[in-house]
């Protein structure tokens, strides 16, 4: 990975969208976690594309919804929830700047970048969550866009779990074939041909876990889990995430890497 795209909470970014019932975040605090979160993504060699508070979206700051990327070409989303509809259309413009291509998923089709985790060797297969945000067209749109770029997919269905907001609140790639999965996805048919690294569900949360060039950012406070990470020989980056756990969002939520 070379790049990220970045987004500071704005100044109403408690008034966003969440059920995780843990309180009002406060503001000054997710400031500084996010800088902390910039500065470890520049640790590990991104470049960062800082774009501006959004107070006209509070969600904004999640911006890994907004779009799937990938070295073969870029798709903005759909989201479902219409305080956030509008959020692509300036992630389009800043998108165009790095892509010669960006596709869209359209009409009755809703997708959140959230529901879509890229896996296996060199990237080459993709796991696309079907939840309360991405609906069946939207993942056929996708589905359809990302079998032209000569990727392979597979669906996964988490309408079922309870608490699940996103796929990729319960799953994570650490490149190749290995991925860190939530109890109640271990044995999901998509994941027999993959390493898995199971979560305890007292830690389910730090599920949301991303890997960036060798390294693996994680939500500080979860230490068996980072204990199991540092056991299979990856460099752990521990982050808190407490403010932005209050808004149901967690370490990928809060860039587009590329």
């Amino acid at each position: 990975m070379l790049r990220a795209i970045v987004r500071p909470p704005a100044i109403n970014f408690a008034n966003g969208l969440t059920t995780a019932k843990l309180g009002a975040p406060v503001y000054e605090i997710a400031l500084k976690q996010h800088e902390l979160y910039c500065q470890a993504l520049q640790h590990c060699g991104l470049a960062l594309t800082r774009l501006e508070a959004d107070l006209r979206y509070p969600d904004s700051t999640f911006v890994e919804d907004t779009a799937v990327l990938s070295d073969r070409g870029a798709i903005v989303s759909r989201s479902a929830a219409p305080s956030r509809a509008g959020e692509v259309d300036e992630m389009k413009v800043v998108l165009a700047r790095f892509f010669a291509e960006v596709r869209a998923i359209t009409g009755s089709g809703t997708l959140d970048g959230g529901d879509i985790c890229q896996s296996g060797v060199d990237g080459k297969h993709f796991f696309i969550g079907i939840s309360e945000r991405t609906n069946e067209d939207g993942a056929r749109q996708l589905a359809g866009f990302l079998d032209q770029m000569g990727y392979t997919h597979a669906f996964v269905d988490i309408r079922h779990i309870i608490g699940l907001l996103h796929l990729k609140s319960g799953l994570a790639s650490l490149g190749e074939r290995s991925l860190v999965v939530i109890e109640q996805l271990i044995h999901h048919e998509a994941f027999r041909a993959f390493d898995l690294v199971p979560v305890a569900p007292a830690e389910a949360y730090a599920a949301n876990c991303i890997e960036v060039n060798g390294h693996v950012l994680i939500a500080d406070g979860y230490p068996t889990f980072a204990q199991t990470l540092t056991h299979l020989g990856y460099d752990i980056v521990p982050l808190d995430m407490s403010e932005f756990q209050k808004m149901d969002g967690g370490l990928s939520c809060l860039s587009l890497r590329f």
